[in-house]
C-alpha cells in the first residue's frame, strides 16, 4: 500500500469527489478508468495548459511542437510513473509552486526577458524537460493523496499516464485551433505581448497561491 494523507488533501488538490471515491476504492487492473482519470485531470489542469500554451505561443511549424511536447511528455511520464510507483513523495505546495513558476519562465521567455535583462538565452528545450519533471511529479502528488491497492498498481499507473498523454494531445489540438486562428488576426503582434504578461501574472497567482497553503 501507498499510505498517503488522505481525501481531503486530495480534493484540496483538485481531484473531484467522485474520482476521489474511485481511486480509495479500485482492486485490481482498472485500465479504462485510470486512463479516462489521467485525461480528465490533464484536460482540466489548469496548471499544465498554461505550461503548455507559452511552450506553444511562437511554434509555428508541427515539427517544432512535437519535439517540445514530446519532451514534456517524456519529462512528466518518468516523474509521475517513479513518484508513485516508488512511493517518492515530494510536498505537493512546493511542486505546484514550482509548476507555477514554470509557466512564469515560459512567459518571459516568450517576452524575449533573458536575452534583454541577462544578455543570454537559455536552452528553451532543456527548460521544458526540466519543468516536466515536476509537472510529472505534481501529477504524482494527486495520486499520492490516497491508499492506492497494490492489486493492479502497475498497470493502472501506467494507465493513467497514457490518460495524461491522451488528455495532452486533446488540449494541444483545441490550444492549435485556437492560436492558429488567433494568429490570422491583424491584432496578434500587438496582442501576444499582452497575452505573455498576463500568462506570466497567472503563474505568480499559481506560485503565490501554493506558498501560501505551504507555510499555513
Amino acid at each position: 500500500m501507498l499510505a498517503m494523507v488522505g481525501a481531503s488533501g486530495a480534493l484540496a488538490h483538485g481531484v473531484a469527489e467522485g474520482d476521489a471515491l474511485f481511486i480509495e476504492q479500485a482492486s485490481g487492473t482498472q485500465l479504462l478508468p485510470f486512463i479516462y482519470l489521467g485525461a480528465k485531470h490533464m484536460v482540466t489542469g489548469y496548471d499544465h495548459l498554461l505550461f503548455l500554451l507559452g511552450v506553444i505561443f511562437f511554434l509555428y511549424r508541427m515539427r517544432e511542437v512535437g519535439v517540445y511536447v514530446t519532451l514534456f511528455a517524456v519529462g512528466h511520464s518518468l516523474t509521475l510513473l517513479y513518484g508513485v510507483l516508488s512511493g517518492t513523495h515530494l510536498n505537493p505546495y512546493i511542486v505546484d509552486a514550482i509548476i507555477g513558476l514554470s509557466v512564469v519562465y515560459k512567459a518571459l521567455d516568450n517576452l524575449g526577458a533573458f536575452r534583454r535583462w541577462f544578455g543570454f538565452q537559455p536552452d528553451t528545450r532543456a527548460a521544458v524537460l526540466i519543468f516536466g519533471f515536476f509537472h510529472g511529479f505534481g501529477l504524482a502528488t494527486k495520486l499520492q493523496d490516497f491508499t492506492l491497492s497494490e492489486d493492479g498498481l502497475v498497470a493502472n499507473i501506467l494507465a493513467f499516464n497514457v490518460g495524461v498523454e491522451i488528455g495532452q494531445l486533446l488540449a494541444l489540438g483545441a490550444i492549435l485551433i485556437a492560436m492558429n486562428a488567433w494568429r490570422r488576426t491583424e491584432g496578434f503582434p500587438r496582442h501576444a505581448f499582452a497575452a505573455n504578461l498576463v500568462l506570466m501574472s497567472a503563474g505568480f497567482m499559481l506560485i503565490g497561491y501554493q506558498l501560501t497553503g505551504y507555510l499555513t
